[in-house]
């Protein structure tokens, strides 16, 4: 009992006074929307559980999104959770077909090696930390050429699978748009994984894109306790960028000191 409770009060000591503001602020939100909006059945599914499963993801992944910004590889663990759920509001809600593919088949192996890679480098002050990094401007070109290409291409055939779903209120253009969304925000989602399994800061800026996109898609599905996760992901992203760049700059500073040291 006594261990319990000291791993409790580590844990809660693990999170700075902002970030835990910020965690039971975006839970509390999110409950405020369940109820201001709750959500109507979605083909054949009681709208309770979909409204669950929508605060279950908010809240697993405002978790995972806290463990990154703090380098730390046990958001990979939370984060597998987060996959398996919105893999199940994908079914529930019989749609965003490239988002539930991706999460099978490239999100949770991703997490599984991205966790084993982290755990190769920790810092060597701090070892609950992870060494993080940048990416190079020549990448970063060839990316953003990669998901434009995807986005057409995938997009395109998504609009050819015809399965009825209760949203978007028959609209067959928003259906469409969707899936061109759903298709770029999935390649976005990939450079993501990519880059958070190379521990590059540029997962931040993916973070940002996908977020908006998600935002887009949530509010032509009305899906609209999800916008609290999204405006905490904005929020959360920033605070995650400025915590990586200072590590990254001072960590730069000291392998150069230590060079001169050398020479």
């Amino acid at each position: 009992m006594n261990t319990i409770k000291k791993r409790a009060k580590d844990l809660w000591h693990f999170f700075t006074l902002y970030e835990k503001i910020w965690f039971f602020s975006i839970l509390v939100l999110a409950f405020i929307f369940a109820f201001l909006f709750p959500e109507e059945d979605v083909n054949g599914v009681n709208g309770s559980i979909v409204m669950a499963l929508y605060l279950l993801d908010t809240f697993l992944n405002i978790l995972c999104e806290l463990l990154i910004s703090k380098q730390s590889k046990w958001n990979f663990i939370v984060s597998v959770f987060v996959e398996l759920t919105e893999i199940a509001i994908c079914i529930v809600c019989a749609y965003r077909f490239a988002t539930m593919a991706s999460t099978l088949f490239f999100w949770l192996p991703i997490d599984i090696i991205s966790f084993i890679n982290w755990h190769k480098h920790p810092d060597k002050k701090e070892k609950e930390l992870t060494e993080v990094r940048k990416l190079s401007g020549l990448a970063e070109i060839l990316i953003i050429l990669g998901i434009v290409v995807w986005t057409i291409v995938i997009g395109y055939l998504l609009t050819l699978i015809d399965l009825d779903t209760d949203l978007f209120g028959g609209n067959y253009t928003i259906k469409i748009i969707v899936c061109y969304l759903d298709a770029c925000v999935t390649a976005v989602g990939i450079c993501n994984g990519v880059f958070i399994l190379l521990r590059l800061r540029e997962q931040w800026i993916a973070w940002y894109i996908s977020a908006i996109i998600e935002g887009v898609i949530n509010v032509l599905s009305g899906q609209y306790v999800l916008l609290v996760l999204k405006a905490g992901y904005l929020t959360n992203t920033t605070y995650g960028y400025i915590k990586w760049t200072k590590y990254i700059r001072s960590h730069k500073k000291e392998n150069k000191q230590k060079v001169l040291l050398q020479q």
